[in-house]
């Protein structure tokens, strides 16, 4: 059986055997100084690991290396910080198990079949078999019930349901077929009945499948701008504590000399010191935050080309949503004909069925059903009439049919949006009559879109399409707004259907009559406003904003230029997930700031803990710094250094998981932050470092 990538990413719970223990294997191997070489931070550690570890050797054959601190200190602390580096380690190598066997998983459902490759691209061509990875872009192909489709492509003719469990996880079988939105079809799926003639749309080793492990594999993962930022900072950081720590050695030899009492501060300390000071918890786990957010992305069935996306999810504060399916149901249905004065509703009927025959959209297809229900308008014998049908484009906004000889119509009928139909007609020497516009602006305020119907330069009048807003959807949007981030709705529908469902919804704002030359312009507004905008799509004309979006959803039953325009697909193709993907983002961004505030915390209880402990046989008074009473200075040492390890292990599934996600304000979030995880982090180690301390007492171990 194929796992699926959603039951992939859910199967595994946080500390499963199959990831702990390939896992606890990479851990050492990432020992490995190039390994350790990509995170600085870490990488002192590593170094102080070795020196210690060299020190406690060295003083087997020069006893007065280990000092009055002794050689069985030295090896603690040296294994204790091997422990730190290892534990960081396991952070990362378990977050990339995870992203490794979503990947496995998907690899599966990489099979090499046989392909009937059309010789003509039409069904009932002579067809020859060809291996799927001889394929190549534009080749066409016949997929029969039973048969796997052997790369991406669109469908040119036909249509047949299709099993696509094994890329979304989901068991019922899917509708594919030619035109419209659902003539897209993915690699590695299978055809349940019926046949599909496919246009492969990639080459072999670029399909979505392609991508997809590309994108999960946690080794390729590039860094995103923000972790290079943040890497900076704790770069700069641990140069200067590394600094404040090196010349502790002179000032300690100065201080011993002047006041001719107490001991130099070994070089143990001092690197227990400097490992203490350096922020080694979001150092250690910074990377598997960044992994684990991408895996996070991956079970909610939304494939990111690059880790860059996910976190621009989180900086998101425009959304732009497509009215249709996001924040209605996107089922709009013909529910009434409208007809001008001297034009009967069965006139009416008549030529929106006509318009509507080839109209393969829910809406077209309810029009030519509401004909027939209510005036028994049955299907046409189209060669008879000789048609010749005018298809729908985002630019002319209408669609319709020629009755007759293609020079010289008999009949030319149009139906499309209001402006559209009144353009039309206007070159045509006719106008819109009053009443046909006084009926689509009553339409438009109940919040259906209205359809005008004209033949020649008569407007014959007006079809009604309802549409409903989804349920609860008005309540996520005033979340979104407490978060400080804009919605804006897009829909061809004319500007007063557009304003009643705006209100309806709860959107800030709203496109109407929508072109992609319009989408593209709004977006590139909005970045001239220094913002981050987010927005989904499908068709080909969707293509040039989804390009321009700094978060561009393509769904995965769109057009193949769709998808390789956006920097995300959603395999369920359901818009309404932009939403969760913002929410994924900001969990991101979340996580990674609440274990930073927390890491540079906890520093103040191990200065504490450690410089007391250093000094305070040349300087007495720094007794009165041993706040938390530890029992000698090598156990004070000894403890901070075993709670800066063991930390990174207790805070690995938050790191994993992601800090629970909260729709509230930047400036509520900071606050919460800093309560949460800044207080936090300078009372839990005070309480740790205590508790280690006591723990070493009574074992006997200091």
């Amino acid at each position: 059986m194929t796992t699926s990538t959603s039951d992939q990413g859910s199967g595994f719970s946080l500390l499963d055997p199959q990831l702990v223990k390939p896992a606890l294997w990479q851990s050492f191997v990432k020992l490995a100084p190039a390994a350790q070489w990509r995170n600085p931070v870490m990488f002192v550690v590593y170094i102080g690991s070795l020196l210690t570890t060299a020190l406690w050797a060295i003083s087997f054959s020069q006893p007065d290396v280990a000092g009055s601190e002794g050689r069985g200190f030295m090896l603690a602390i040296a294994l204790w910080l091997w422990f730190t580096v290892i534990f960081a380690n396991f952070a990362e190598a378990l977050a990339e198990g995870r992203s490794k066997a979503q990947a496995a998983s998907l690899r599966g459902l990489k099979t090499r079949s046989w392909a009937k490759k059309l010789e003509a691209p039409q069904h009932g061509a002579k067809w020859h078999p060809l291996q799927s990875d001889e394929l190549r872009k534009g080749a066409v192909v016949l997929v029969e019930a039973g048969d796997l489709i052997p790369l991406d492509g669109e469908v040119i003719e036909g249509v047949a349901s299709v099993d696509e469990s094994a890329i979304t996880g989901e068991s019922a079988p899917v509708i594919r077929e030619s035109g419209g939105d659902f003539s897209s079809v993915t690699g590695g799926t299978r055809v349940l009945s019926d046949w599909l003639v496919v246009r492969i749309g990639v080459n072999p080793g670029e399909s979505f499948l392609d991508r997809m492990i590309a994108m999960v594999e946690g080794a390729k993962r590039q860094k995103t701008p923000n972790e290079i930022a943040l890497s900076i900072l704790l770069v700069a950081l641990t140069l200067v504590f590394l600094v404040v720590t090196a010349t502790l050695l002179p000032f300690s030899v100065f201080s011993v000399e002047a006041a001719g009492s107490g001991t130099v501060v070994s070089i143990t300390a001092l690197v227990s010191l400097l490992v203490c000071l350096i922020p080694t918890t979001i150092g250690g786990l910074l990377s598997a935050i960044g992994v684990a957010g991408m895996s996070r992305m991956m079970q909610a069935n939304v494939i990111a080309t690059s880790g860059r996306a996910v976190e621009a999810a989180g900086d998101v504060d425009v959304l732009m949503l497509d009215k249709t399916g996001t924040i209605t149901l996107g089922n709009r249905q013909a529910s009434s004909f409208v007809p001008a004065v001297g034009v009967s509703e069965a006139q009416l009927a008549d030529a929106a069925q006509l318009a509507s025959l080839s109209d393969e959209t829910p809406e077209g297809r309810s029009i030519v059903v509401l004909a027939k229900t209510r005036f028994g308008l049955r299907e046409r014998e189209l060669g008879a009439l000789q048609a010749h049908f005018v298809p729908f484009t985002a630019q002319t906004r209408m669609s319709g049919v020629d009755l007759g000889d293609a020079l010289q119509p008999s009949r030319v009928i149009r139906k499309g949006a209001a402006d559209a139909i009144r353009k039309h007609v206007e070159q045509l020497g006719g106008k819109l009559p009053v009443e046909v516009s006084q009926a689509v602006d009553e339409i438009a305020r109940r919040g259906s879109t209205p359809l005008v119907v004209a033949e020649g330069n008569r407007v014959l009048g007006a079809v009604e399409l309802k549409d409903i807003v989804k349920g609860g959807i008005k309540e996520r949007f005033a979340e979104l707004r407490r978060m400080g981030i804009k919605t804006v709705m897009i829909t061809g529908d004319n500007k007063l259907t557009a304003a009643a469902i705006a209100a309806e919804a709860g959107v800030d704002d709203f496109l109407a009559e929508a072109t992609p030359e319009a989408k593209l312009q709004l977006i590139r507004d909005y970045q001239a406003e220094g913002r981050l905008v987010a927005m989904t799509g499908d068709g080909t004309n969707d293509a040039p904003a989804l390009a321009q979006a700094d978060v561009a959803v393509a769904m995965n039953t769109g057009t193949q230029a769709a998808k390789e325009a956006g920097n995300m697909v959603d395999l369920d193709s359901n818009p309404t997930k932009l939403l969760e993907i913002v929410e994924t983002g900001k969990q991101l961004l979340m996580t990674r700031g609440s274990l930073t505030t927390f890491s540079i915390a906890n520093d103040v209880a191990k200065y504490f803990a450690i410089i007391p402990a250093m000094f305070v046989g040349v300087y007495p008074q720094l007794a009165a710094l041993n706040v938390m009473a530890l029992h000698s200075p090598s156990s004070a040492i000894l403890s901070a250094v075993i709670f800066n390890a063991l930390i990174i292990i207790a805070l690995i599934p938050l790191a994993l998981k992601g800090v629970a996600y909260r729709a509230i304000g930047a400036a509520a979030l900071l606050r919460r932050n800093l309560a949460v995880y800044g207080l936090g982090g300078l009372i839990v180690p005070f309480i740790g470092i205590k508790a280690i301390d006591l723990l070493l007492v009574g074992l006997h171990l200091v």
